[in-house]
């Protein structure tokens, strides 16, 4: 029989506090279920891509449940049922606006913000929060961390990286306040460590050398705690503990994987960054750790880049040679376009991968997904065009049972994006009618 534990109960070793998921036995024993459903976390998630998509197969032909999914989003297939396909938001102060040539940079900044960034490639950057920010002010005094941002490409806080404008704008989708952004981190090695890290540095130090000298684990050093954990719970909370362990080390053994393949490909190389020269595996590691994260409650709010804004990256992956950004400017050129189409399903590929694991997990009254709203997208439509209307969004989960899914919903064009913020902050407790540009809260979607 099991017995009440707290819910912000860790696993602890030398330089290491694992949290747990969401268990029944740190629910009261009477009336589980409405407990279950009662303490419903519900998360939010950001994750952006740049250079715009191919519209043309992206944008469902129908409207609402009946929709088909197009070739981009094919791959969605099986989490149809917990998404929405959302048509017509607009960022307009992603636009030029009088302020000239910049448009990667103002679709970046814009798109969490609604705010007009200040053209300046100097250190007087100037925007404002982000919707992410503002969620993690009301409800990261919950957590270990207020938020967590994450991305694959490293970006510069300073310099000029599109038109006169700094790269912060290009690198951060997330911002504290109006000249803060907040550094994302790239390496999944770090966010692992950061996640289940606990102690003074030296501690954490300590508990990572060790690890690496005697080949361990870090469940090998929460062991003896889990082990006496597990003899309280039930047979339910006992499943979802040992599903959840083996999350932790099946991605603890991908990163020592990763590291010794590169170690063995660079003789005398300084310790491996943990960072995949895969692509598609680096967003794999980096959302799979957004996963621990909502699933063991350390944070609420995540923010990840797939890319910067502007990024001209290649696709070698998928025999795609070219820079991202050069066949953005596809000029009508069918190869372009093509080529496109390619990389942006690919990115979808991805996503269906995070989203199928978030589909996965069992939270009592529904999943993981179920109990997350992630949106999806960028802040240009066309990537020839750099407009900002019509963009390309996609939300998913179900917000804790409070949005309808299953959708492809139309707005009317140059409806503000900042309206969706507006809806999804009232759905984790934080009220306001102001956000950047809105002029509302959406409807259709609750």
């Amino acid at each position: 029989m099991s017995h009440s534990i707290p819910r912000r109960t860790f696993l602890k070793g030398i330089g290491t506090a694992m949290s747990l998921p969401l268990l029944e036995a740190m629910l009261p024993v009477s009336a589980v279920a409405q407990a279950i459903d009662k303490a419903r976390p519900n998360r939010m998630a950001f994750l952006f891509v740049p250079n715009g998509v191919n519209m043309q197969h992206w944008t469902p032909a129908a409207e609402g449940a009946g929709f088909t999914l197009p070739h981009i989003l094919e791959p969605l297939a099986e989490v149809k049922d917990s998404i929405n396909i959302l048509t017509g938001l607009t960022q307009k102060h992603a636009f030029a606006n009088g302020d000239g040539p910049g448009d990667h940079a103002r679709s970046a900044a814009a798109w969490l913000t609604g705010v007009q960034p200040k053209k300046t490639k100097g250190s007087d950057i100037k925007l404002g929060i982000s919707a992410d920010q503002l969620a993690a002010l009301k409800v990261g005094g919950r957590t270990k961390f207020a938020s967590l941002e994450i991305g694959c490409e490293r970006g510069a806080q300073a310099g000029d990286c599109d038109s006169g404008y700094s790269c912060a704008y290009s690198s951060s989708i997330s911002w504290r306040g109006e000249s803060t952004p907040v550094a994302k981190e790239v390496n999944p090695r770090l966010v692992f460590e950061r996640l289940f890290g606990a102690g003074s540095q030296a501690e954490q130090s300590e508990s990572q050398a060790r690890r690496d000298r005697y080949r361990l684990s870090i469940l090998d050093l929460v062991l003896e705690d889990a082990s006496r954990l597990k003899q309280r719970l039930g047979i339910r909370d006992q499943k979802k503990m040992d599903e959840y362990l083996a999350a932790v080390r099946e991605i603890e053994v991908r990163l020592q994987r990763l590291e010794g393949a590169e170690s063995l490909a660079v003789k005398g190389a300084t310790r491996p960054t943990g960072i995949p020269s895969n692509y598609g595996e680096h967003i794999r590691l980096m959302g799979d750790m957004m996963v621990l994260a909502f699933q063991s409650d350390t944070t609420r709010v995540c923010t990840f880049m797939f890319a910067n804004e502007g990024s001209n990256r290649s696709y070698r992956e998928i025999g795609v040679s070219e820079g991202h950004h050069d066949i953005s400017h596809h000029g009508r050129d069918e190869e372009k376009l093509e080529k496109k189409k390619q990389i942006d399903r690919f990115h979808v590929e991805q996503l269906a991968y995070i989203l199928n694991k978030m589909q996965s997990i069992d939270e009592g009254n529904g999943t993981l997904l179920d109990n997350t709203m992630l949106v999806y997208g960028g802040g240009i439509s066309d990537g020839d065009r750099h407009n900002h209307d019509d963009l390309p969004i996609l939300m998913a989960g179900k917000g804790a049972g409070t949005i309808r899914t299953g959708r492809h919903v139309r707005y009317s064009n140059g409806t503000p994006m900042n309206n969706l913020f507006l809806s999804l902050l009232d759905r984790i407790g934080v009220p306001g009618e102001t956000l950047g540009d809105a002029t509302g809260k959406l409807d259709q979607l609750f």
